[in-house]
């Protein structure tokens, strides 16, 4: 399957958990950009199967913007495009490469994937975070390549709305190329996350904008839309960019799980409150209920080679995951050190007499803090409030 079928999503790197864009663009689903002419009405199955079985393209090159709302202006660094939002281009070749590049007058952030390796240049801070991105990703029906029936569409949908409202297939014009648009909401259970909105361009099959609102707002507080775009070979000095000579290099590791079987690197899985207890070398903190969720769950994981445990109450993305760990030698009772230095700008908060520090954004909500030799992360698709009176509860 031509890989421009699935552009990737980018997670581009901020303050402490990043902002999450998938490339492409669009406009609105009740707007229209450009002069083009809408495609038919199309059942949305039939809309996805034949924007999977487009034609394979050489390339894609785009003028974007980026709009990010999710942190309040207030709190955030002057002038860097990852945190406020900016204009910029796109480019992917057909074997996947992509470049994605955020124009500001204190230099232009560049994203770049190659296959699996991410690597993200933040001129704000003279710093380039590079990831490996997990193995298994799916190619196309049974991971082959072909293109599956509307039928089985059919049936991924009807599964899918199950949990979630679907719309249509919503014609209209994006970029000045014929579009479909579909929006995707929780039913239940969805926290402060409203909707998601997807773009696709119906003759060629290539996403063109996405879109995630918060509950109760009409305008998206995460967008990334194509004003204008083309097809063709993308030469490959346009997706290769070197950051400047000296700047920082942060390498990224993906959560993993602790241990090994078998001599490979895949995590023995443990779970369960008293199992966990045994396998950490501190006391996990792990309440019944918390603001009113139960617990579903306490699970083994790696935070930075370190045994974890991670505590989740709730259900769907209105609950609640709590990571605790060993705090650093330099933590000591208040946020600092390594992990410190990513919260000290934040706001602080007291949590029973212990100062926090706490993320506010119109998604969700994180508290970090330290207590007794611990460290807690916790977060939650959920308003401040809440989220401190379950960080408090945790101390109780």
């Amino acid at each position: 399957m031509n890989p421009l079928r699935k552009l990737p999503t980018s997670r581009l790197l901020g303050v402490v958990a990043g902002v999450a864009v998938v490339a492409g663009g669009g406009a609105a689903i009740a707007g229209a950009v450009g002069g083009g002419a809408a495609p038919p009405p199309e059942p949305l199955a039939v809309a996805v199967h034949d924007a999977l079985a487009a034609p394979a393209l050489q390339g894609v090159t785009a003028r974007i913007r980026f709009t990010n709302h999710l942190i309040d202006s207030s709190s955030l660094q002057r002038g860097d495009p990852l945190l406020t939002g900016a204009s910029g281009r796109l480019w992917m070749s057909d074997q996947g490469k992509l470049r994605l590049e955020l124009q500001s007058g204190d230099g232009d952030v560049q994203v770049l994937l190659d296959g699996r390796n991410l690597s993200v240049y933040d001129p704000s801070q003279q710093t380039v975070y590079r990831a490996t991105l997990p193995e298994g990703l799916p190619q196309g029906a049974e991971g082959k390549g072909e293109v599956p029936t509307v039928q089985r569409i059919e049936g991924w949908l009807a599964s899918l709305m199950q949990g979630a409202d679907l719309s249509g297939a919503i014609p209209g014009v994006v970029a000045g190329q014929p579009a479909y648009t579909v929006r995707i909401s929780p039913k239940h259970d969805g926290g402060l996350l409203g909707s998601a909105e997807l773009a696709w361009d119906a003759t060629h099959g290539v996403p063109l904008r996405a879109a995630v609102y918060a509950a109760g707002n009409p305008s998206p507080v995460l967008e990334l839309i194509a004003t204008d775009v083309s097809y063709g070979p993308v030469a490959a000095s346009d997706l290769a960019v070197a950051p400047p000579a000296g700047a920082k290099v942060v390498e990224l590791a993906l959560p993993a799980g602790i241990g090994a079987e078998s001599g490979r690197n895949e995590p023995r899985r443990v779970s369960g409150l008293a199992a966990v207890q045994a396998a950490v070398g501190f006391p996990v903190a792990a309440p019944p209920t918390l603001v009113g969720l139960p617990r579903r769950g306490v699970r083994l994981v790696d935070r930075d080679g370190t045994a974890a445990a991670l505590v989740t109450y709730g259900q769907g993305l209105g609950g609640i995951a709590v990571l605790e760990a060993p705090a650093k030698p330099a933590g000591g009772a208040s946020p600092g050190g390594e992990r410190g230095s990513l919260f000290g700008g934040l706001p602080a908060v007291a949590i029973d007499g212990v100062t926090g520090r706490e993320l506010d954004t119109a998604l969700g909500t994180v508290v970090w803090f330290t207590r007794g030799g611990v460290e807690f992360t916790l977060l939650g698709s959920v308003p401040p409030v809440a989220a401190e009176a379950a960080a408090r509860g945790l101390t109780s």
